[in-house]
């Protein structure tokens, strides 16, 4: 009667027992893994190729939305611009993809991460987002699916993320990674099996007074 719970605690003592040293031998595998979690790799472009169809900006869809107003944070410059006062949760709308009408077959997944370039070596802290700030959800992998107002059937993913600046919080900047994507990688092969495309766009954090 206890044998099936005997080997779930069994085949869970040997996955904690292994990990370590997979991750200290370099092959844990995991998605999204190299960037900054388990590994140290600069972009997702260490791991995947940039092979995909999807080169087209005027048909991408790569846009950050505050959740309250609907309203896009991108600037005049191309980057985005996150903004709160101390100790204020603000939660903005990752939205990426492709627009309908183009000649292109859209992505059926779209991966992304937000990180703090210059954190993403840091080995002693798997938080890799600005320092100051706490952050809920930086990094997901999402199917095509989702309804956005602001882009009518565009084929898109949407989904939230909400970020607080501390104490100790300062103005900062994360680095956006996303990859659009379609197929599977091969276990072990990356760069076999699935295609995609690399983009990745500036986020700037500003602390600004409390009201």
């Amino acid at each position: 009667m206890h044998k099936p719970r005997h080997r779930l605690v069994t085949s869970l003592r040997l996955v904690v027992s292994v990990l370590p040293a997979l991750v200290a031998a370099g092959t844990a595998v995991a998605y999204p893994p190299g960037v900054g979690i388990l590994g140290n790799s600069r972009n997702c472009l260490a791991c995947h190729a940039d092979n995909g169809p999807w080169k087209d900006t005027g048909s991408l869809v790569l846009d950050v939305l505050d959740k309250e107003s609907g309203k896009s944070l991108k600037q005049a410059d191309g980057s985005f611009l996150i903004s709160a006062s101390r100790g204020e949760a603000k939660t903005v709308l990752t939205v990426i993809g492709w627009r309908s009408g183009s000649a292109q077959e859209a992505p059926y997944r779209n991966a992304w991460l937000y990180v703090d370039p210059e954190r993403i070596r840091d080995a002693s802290s798997l938080g890799k987002f600005a320092p100051g700030w706490s952050v809920n959800l930086p990094m997901s992998c999402r199917v095509v699916g989702d309804a956005v107002e602001a882009y009518p059937g565009a084929h898109v993913t949407m989904l939230a993320m909400t970020v607080r600046p501390g104490d100790d919080a300062t103005d900062g900047r994360v680095e956006l990674q996303v990859m659009l994507t379609k197929g599977e990688s091969v276990k072990g092969k990356p760069r076999e099996g699935m295609i995609g495309n690399y983009f990745e766009r500036t986020v700037k954090l500003a602390v600004t007074p409390k009201p």
